[in-house]
């Protein structure tokens, strides 16, 4: 599973010239544990730790790593990279933690949550979208 997290997100890091994420057993630790705390209720909530963090929910069981990646990275169409900013009412921190240049190491995790639904968070670091600083 660690390939169906890292090959997507290394292709669109690829796009934008920056190297590739190095998988961490670390982060997918914390992820993992992350993973588990959201598994009651499935409800997107950030777990404010250290780390960036990227996550997502799918409605049923069948959601992969490729299907959070893909809808992460289809923020792209809104982030700007001149002005470094998303479009209004518009959200990109997910692309753009992605691709964030000083983020070299990830580490994600996947549960069946007791609804039946898909749980999904990937974390990052160093962590990424400091304000005011371009991902890359």
């Amino acid at each position: 599973m660690i390939s169906q997290f890292l090959v997507p997100q290394n292709k669109i890091r690829a796009q934008v010239g920056l190297p590739p994420l190095k998988w961490s057993t670390k982060l997918a630790n914390y992820a993992k544990w992350w993973a588990n705390q959201r598994r009651r209720g499935c409800a997107l909530i950030h777990s404010n730790g250290k780390y960036g963090e990227n996550i997502f929910w799918g409605g049923g069981k069948s959601w992969g790593p490729a299907d959070a990646v893909k809808t992460w990275a289809s923020e792209k169409v809104y982030y700007n990279h001149q002005r470094n900013s998303c479009q209004s009412y518009e959200e990109c921190g997910h692309y753009t933690q992605m691709v964030w240049r000083k983020s070299l190491m990830v580490g994600c995790a996947r549960v069946i949550c007791n609804s039946g639904d898909t749980f999904i968070t990937c974390n990052y670091d160093p962590p990424g979208n400091y304000f005011g600083e371009q991902p890359y």
